[in-house]
């Protein structure tokens, strides 16, 4: 492997790759109009982080400031490159698709024409998200001003990288485009998952004021229950550790932030001695497996039942719903959506930033039905949790395996 060439590569391809400017395959067009006050124009948007071209609305021309702008021509141009001075650096770039043809750009938003016979427009693609194309084409381009950063196309398509020759650009193009289907149908999965998720947490709780739910299993009729929570549970604030308490190794905890809805990031993993664990442990006692953790303070309402893992949480910004007289499952999934999650976050007080408070939460109204739909409940959404995160390991573990191919198939 030379500093020349990928360290992995496709069968039969062993040639250096050259040094070559993105202008020998990427050449700036504008198609010049002028705006009129009586004629409706529709405008793009480019998303960051290589979310792609979008329409985002039409305008008449006399609610449009800037009478002179550029048009997308795809008729002339099939394959048109479009990246934001400003948000380049983002990952604003993307090719137009042909629904966007005709839509007018202002000056920020230069088009550019590709040609396929210099560079293969999926090779491009990738090419954009890697970090010799960062570095090389972005960080060395960047031009500072007062207000923000811009990247001029000047600069742009004079940045020199590595390529390959046409047909291995085509290779490894069409390689990426295949991975990139394969992500977005487990990212088509996980979004439709979790729609269903959604639509189940509708209709499977009462509305206020109903007895029933719209949705419920087979061989349950009973009217349900409400209770108030601090009636069927227990709830207590954590103990709020100090930095002086931090350790380099001990009992592992977490910060309240690190608290999703199903889950919990493990990314700020922290720790306290053992001596101050037993300490906290005595005088207030901490979260045991089953307990249910709601993040109180900043984003409201992300629950996590605590998993057998030792850890004590750091935040006093989070309250622990233990000693269930229900079914734990059930009352996590009630809260965690429907009319559960709006109960839950209404009861929140304070005038500038809103709060969960223990007092409030003891008053909420829970729609209860008998103990056996609970568990019935309770497993069906824990099921549907399961599936979801699984998924999104899988989702996950896709987007790993494109960043190691991106570092070791370009140069």
């Amino acid at each position: 492997m030379s500093k020349k060439s990928p360290q992995l590569r496709f069968e039969g391809f062993t040639d250096d790759w050259e040094e070559r400017k993105l202008s020998s395959g990427l050449r700036e067009y504008t198609d010049r109009v002028i705006v009129e006050d009586d004629k409706e124009y529709y405008q793009i948007s480019v998303r960051n982080n290589f979310g792609g071209i979008t329409l985002r609305g039409s305008k008449m021309g006399n609610k449009i400031g800037r009478k002179r702008q550029a048009k997308i021509n795809l008729t002339k141009y099939p394959q048109t490159l479009i990246f934001t001075r400003q948000t380049v650096e983002q990952g604003g770039i993307g090719w137009v698709d042909k629904y966007c043809d005709g839509a007018i750009v202002t000056e920020n938003m230069p088009t550019i024409s590709l040609d396929t016979s210099v560079f293969s427009k999926y090779f491009l693609t990738n090419l954009f998200q890697t970090r010799i194309f960062y570095k090389n084409a972005i960080l060395d381009n960047i031009e500072g001003g007062s207000a923000q950063i811009a990247i001029h196309e000047s600069k742009f398509l004079s940045s020199t990288l590595l390529f390959p020759n046409l047909d291995e650009q085509e290779k490894i193009g069409q390689f990426f485009k295949q991975l990139d289907n394969t992500i977005a149908l487990h990212q088509s999965k996980l979004d439709l998952l979790k729609e269903q998720k959604k639509g189940y947490l509708q209709k499977m709780f009462p509305k206020n004021g109903a007895k029933v739910p719209e949705l419920r299993f087979a061989g349950f009729a009973d009217d349900w229950e409400e209770r108030k929570l601090g009636e069927v549970a227990t709830l207590s604030s954590s103990k709020r550790i100090h930095l002086s308490d931090y350790v380099t190794e001990g009992i592992p905890f977490y910060r309240g932030s690190e608290i999703s809805t199903g889950g919990i990031t493990g990314n700020q993993e922290l720790f306290i001695s053992q001596e101050k664990f037993d300490e906290i442990k005595e005088k207030y006692g901490v979260p045991s497996e089953g307990d249910i953790l709601v993040t109180a303070v900043g984003t409201l309402g992300n629950l996590w039942k605590v998993d057998s893992r030792r850890f004590y949480y750091k935040d006093g910004n989070l309250i622990q719903i233990s000693k269930m007289q229900v079914n734990s499952d059930y009352l996590l999934t009630y809260f965690t959506g429907g009319i559960g999650k709006k109960r839950l976050l209404d009861s929140a007080a304070g005038s500038n930033q809103k709060a969960l408070t223990m007092v409030k939460m003891r008053e909420i109204t829970v729609d209860f039905p008998s103990e056996d739909e609970q568990k019935k409940i309770g497993a069906f959404f824990k099921s549907l949790d399961d599936t979801i995160a699984l998924h999104q390991r899988k989702l996950d573990l896709l987007k790993e395996q494109k960043k190691g191919f991106l570092q070791k198939m370009f140069v």
